[in-house]
């Protein structure tokens, strides 16, 4: 039970967290890395606005499950690389 107590607030926590796009490159990126980049770049370019969820970008890329962790380890990865910025609201 404790488990899922943790991936539940785990979840919650990642409804209200923005991803923001600071460099538009994905030199040595993997395809999740790339696909995600692309995804914010084009929201950033229809509507103007520099932030998404991360819910929004799951939605987006159909991914459920496995490939839950799958994203966020990659928008990890490009945290890390200076490409995104990662702000909880």
């Amino acid at each position: 039970m404790g488990e899922s107590r943790g991936r539940k607030s785990n979840e919650q926590t990642l409804v209200r967290t923005i991803v923001v796009l600071i460099r538009n490159t994905t030199w040595r990126c993997g395809k999740l890395e790339k696909s995600i980049v692309k995804h914010l770049h084009k929201k950033h370019e229809n509507l103007g606005k520099p932030g998404v969820s991360i819910k929004d970008i799951m939605m987006n890329l159909n991914l459920n499950g496995a490939k839950k962790d799958e994203c966020l380890d990659a928008l990890r990865r490009l945290e890390k690389r200076n490409i995104v910025k990662i702000t909880p609201l």
